[in-house]
């Protein structure tokens, strides 16, 4: 969509109140139902709804009735949003012409009061050359549901977070000077991208500076991810310049040397083609005594080492966390130590834990037998089975003792018993029902034909029978 910003000279304070109501009922809200955009916008002489139409006029807003009557904010209204609140921080005045566009961000000029030129990024996650952002990248983490403008906003504040660090560090980034939603505001690069370029005075030299950069990145713990001749800006003077960070990961990242080597190999590729570089590769690189000298600079991800500084902890990159790092390193540490107390005393700890884990099986086992026997026997042998339980609970703690004798004549009738995968069916469907008749989940019924009556003819003649039946 196209960023017409005439418009925003002729949109009022109530309009940019319904806008932002919009947005708040955006957070729980796919589409904000129209009464809710009242309530939130809450103007002092009403008018709601004549506000919504006009801003639907300007394509601010998308109205949607299929299961409901509401709206949701457009990325030009949230790009009016964005642009009102830099204006009114005085970050620029004026917007100028468009300078750049992406699979997810276009780049406009924007102009200060004193008439510094500085970029203006918008991210719009979502269109269709770009939409399998929640598979490529970690923005969402945990969270299941998303829109595309929020995934912008989070976008835009890892790229402003990524372009600070690495200024502060002495990276030939662009200057971050303000971040707001999905709109990140940066200094202008005097240049060119290097794909726009097709000669250079010195190849070698700027080669040597890009791989510099990217081992040095990798040393502060970042990997670019998108390092290529899209994504570096270079001047007359042969300066060069990244952008583009919102892909950045730590090195502590699963596929980091995955990233790491497709970085390289961009870099190699482009000066091969572009300004006839000569790489020689080496074939067989298992053959460490026959490595050729341009075999050499290719720099390896196993070579590198974080001397520099920890951007990824302190930024939080994908792929490493400080709170998921130091529980991995305490758990790798206890797992250390109970390996080396296990090497010499695990036989006896194994088999106290494997006597006890007998015994409650033990255990288990014999009050299956004695539901089993208290449902199948009548009531007048119940004294003999108490008994016999007993013996087996003495043979459980006394195995010394000649009660025990009676117990293993028991558990034997009551092995051939459980092997009948019948009985084992019917024993765990039984098992079950005392468990929920116990815990007051369901009612246990004698039978399943059995049903209550709450009066009526029927019931008084089943009251009758019951009584001939007893005389």
């Amino acid at each position: 969509m196209k960023l017409d910003v005439d418009v925003l000279r002729y949109l009022s304070k109530d309009d940019f109140r319904v806008l932002t109501a919009v947005e708040m009922g955006m957070r729980n809200h796919e589409i904000v139902p129209s009464e809710l955009i009242d309530r939130i916008a809450c103007l002092k002489h009403g008018g709601t709804y004549k506000v919504l139409k006009n801003l639907l006029k300007h394509k601010l807003l998308h109205h949607d009735s299929s299961k409901y009557d509401g709206f949701r904010l457009t990325y030009l209204g949230y790009d009016f949003l964005a642009i009102k609140t830099m204006v009114n921080r005085g970050i620029f005045t004026g917007v100028g012409r468009q300078i750049g566009v992406g699979k997810e961000s276009d780049i406009f000029e924007v102009v200060k009061e004193d008439g510094t030129v500085l970029a203006m990024k918008l991210h719009r996650l979502g269109r269709v050359s770009f939409r399998a952002v929640k598979s490529k990248r970690d923005y969402l983490r945990h969270r299941s549901s998303y829109s595309w403008l929020y995934l912008s906003r989070l976008a835009a504040l890892k790229e402003f977070a990524f372009m600070k660090a690495l200024e502060e560090h002495g990276f030939p980034v662009p200057n971050a000077v303000d971040c707001n939603r999905h709109c990140v505001i940066m200094s202008l690069v005097r240049g060119y991208p290097l794909v726009q370029v097709k000669q250079l005075p010195n190849p070698d030299v700027v080669f040597e500076t890009i791989i510099g950069l990217v081992v040095r990145m990798a040393e502060h713990g970042l990997i670019h991810c998108d390092f290529n001749e899209f994504n570096i800006m270079i001047d007359d003077d042969e300066k060069i310049t990244m952008i583009d960070f919102p892909q950045m990961v730590s090195v502590s990242h699963r596929n980091a040397k995955m990233y790491f080597d497709r970085d390289v190999e961009c870099i190699f590729k482009f000066f091969r083609k572009r300004y006839n570089l000569s790489f020689e590769e080496n074939e067989d690189e298992s053959d460490d005594s026959e490595v050729d000298s341009d075999e050499v600079c290719r720099p390896r991800f196993s070579e590198i080492k974080k001397v520099s500084g920890f951007l990824d902890k302190k930024l939080a990159a994908s792929g490493f966390t400080g709170k998921d790092q130091e529980d991995i390193e305490r758990f790798i540490g206890e797992n250390v130590q109970k390996d080396s107390d296990s090497d010499g005393e695990g036989t006896e700890d194994e088999g106290c834990i494997a006597d006890s884990t007998n015994e409650s099986n033990i255990k288990d086992f014999d009050s299956l037998c004695s539901l089993r026997k208290e449902e199948d026997n009548p009531p007048d042998r119940e004294i003999e089975h108490e008994a016999v339980e007993d013996t087996c609970m003495v043979r459980d703690d006394k195995p010394e003792d000649d009660s025990s004798q009676a117990g293993c004549e028991h558990d034997s009738e009551a092995d051939e018993q459980i092997e009948n995968p019948e009985l084992t069916k019917r024993l765990s469907k039984q098992r079950q029902r005392a468990i929920q008749a116990a815990r007051g989940r369901k009612k246990s019924s004698t039978s399943r034909t059995t049903y209550s009556d709450k009066g009526g003819r029927s019931s008084y003649k089943s009251k009758i029978q019951k009584q001939m039946s007893s005389w």
